[in-house]
């Protein structure tokens, strides 16, 4: 059966990986994951990411978990644009989380990016994430 949503069942291991105390989680890879992962590294959401091989042979993504004294430092990581409902925003309509304190991210035609880097662009595009 194929995935529907790749991206949710990313956002999902990293919760489940984080809530298990894991210090790094698999995934399949893709340019976009790739991308989101860079964006928390740069961020500092998360300590590291690469990528492998799994055992079948295909391309896998590593993501190293950071945590501060035994708590992830992720607290909440949510998908807002799926599927069936795409959400997109110019850069006026950009929400912030937590008052500027987490970061939303974009997918853009000028790549994919946080929040603030959407803004200072002066661009909008599909809400992809939140993280808090």
């Amino acid at each position: 059966m194929t995935m529907q949503d790749p991206l949710a069942d990313m956002l999902t291991r990293v919760r489940n990986a984080q809530a298990a105390k894991h210090p790094d989680v698999s995934m399949p890879a893709s340019g976009t994951k790739t991308e989101i992962a860079r964006v928390l590294k740069e961020e500092g959401y998360i300590t590291d990411f690469s990528h492998g091989v799994d055992d079948a042979g295909k391309p896998s993504l590593n993501i190293a978990l950071k945590y501060h004294d035994g708590k992830p430092v992720i607290e909440k990581i949510d998908r807002l644009s799926r599927p069936g409902l795409r959400i997109y925003k110019n850069k006026q309509q950009i929400p912030t989380i937590q008052s500027g304190l987490g970061v939303v991210i974009l997918s853009t035609n000028k790549g994919v990016m946080t929040d603030r880097a959407a803004r200072a662009a002066g661009v909008g595009g599909e809400l992809l994430c939140s993280v808090f």
